[in-house]
C-alpha cells in the first residue's frame, strides 16, 4: 500500500522528467550521427545512472531530517517541497521571458553541433548532466527523493519504487534507442520531423509543464503542513 501510494506521488514527477526537451533533442541527434548505437547506449547509461542515483542520495539525506512524533511526514520536507515547487514556477517564468520572439527561427544550443564527433564516453558524461544536474532535473530528483524517505519503505521497497521512477524518467530517452535498433532506416523521417515540432515548440511545452508541476507541489505542500 505504502509503495502504492509513494509511485502515485512520484509518477508526474518521473513524468516531468521525461519531458526534458533538451535531452530528447540530444537523443535525436545522436540517433541521426554516425555511429548512432555506442552514442545512444552511452547517453541511456548516464540518464539511467544520474536520476536513479540522485533520487537515491536525496532520499538517503532526507532520511536523516527530523520527523513529527505521530510518525507523519516531517514539515522539514513539506517546506523542501514547497521550495522545489516555487523555484519550478520560478523556472517557467524565466523560460517564457527569454523566449524567441514570434517570427523568429529558433535555434539549437551550440553545444549540441559537437553530437556528431562525440564519444561514447562523453555521450555518458552528458546524459549524467542532462539527467541529475540541469536545474529542473535536480529539482524533481530533490522532491522525487524526499517523497521515497517520507514513505517509510524497507530498503528494497524504496530500491524498487526508485528504479520503476527511473525507467519512466528515461523512457524518452530508451524508446526512440530501441525503435532505432529495430528499425533504423523507417525512423530516420519521423526522428527529423519530431526534432523541427520540438525545437520549435520546446518553450511552450517546458512553461506548461514547469507550472503545472510547480503549482501542485505547492499545493500539496501547503495541504501536508
Amino acid at each position: 500500500m505504502r509503495m502504492a501510494s509513494a509511485s502515485g506521488e512520484l509518477l508526474p514527477l518521473a513524468v516531468a522528467i521525461a519531458i526534458s526537451i533538451t535531452t530528447i533533442i540530444t537523443t535525436i541527434l545522436m540517433l541521426l550521427s554516425p555511429k548512432a548505437k555506442s552514442k545512444t547506449a552511452g547517453l541511456l547509461v548516464g540518464c539511467l545512472v544520474g536520476v536513479g542515483g540522485a533520487v537515491a542520495l536525496f532520499a538517503w539525506l532526507a532520511g536523516l531530517l527530523p520527523t513529527q512524533d505521530s510518525g507523519g511526514s516531517s514539515p522539514v520536507a513539506a517546506v523542501i517541497n514547497m521550495g522545489v515547487g516555487v523555484l519550478l514556477v520560478v523556472l517557467a517564468l524565466q523560460q517564457w521571458r527569454g523566449r524567441q520572439a514570434r517570427g523568429d527561427r529558433a535555434e539549437l544550443p551550440k553545444w549540441m553541433a559537437e553530437v556528431d564527433s562525440m564519444t561514447p564516453s562523453k555521450a555518458l558524461v552528458l546524459g549524467l548532466l542532462l539527467s541529475a544536474v540541469v536545474p529542473k532535473n535536480l529539482l524533481l530528483a530533490l522532491s522525487a527523493g524526499v517523497i521515497v524517505s517520507e514513505a517509510g519503505l524497507s530498503v528494497g521497497e524504496a530500491s524498487v519504487v526508485i528504479v520503476v521512477f527511473t525507467v519512466i524518467a528515461t523512457s524518452t530517452v530508451a524508446v526512440p534507442v530501441v525503435a532505432h535498433l529495430v528499425a533504423p532506416a523507417r525512423m530516420h523521417g519521423p526522428f527529423e520531423r519530431l526534432r523541427e515540432w520540438l525545437v520549435e515548440n520546446n518553450v511552450t511545452i517546458m512553461v506548461l509543464l514547469l507550472l503545472m508541476i510547480g503549482v501542485v507541489m505547492i499545493g500539496n505542500s501547503i495541504a501536508s503542513l
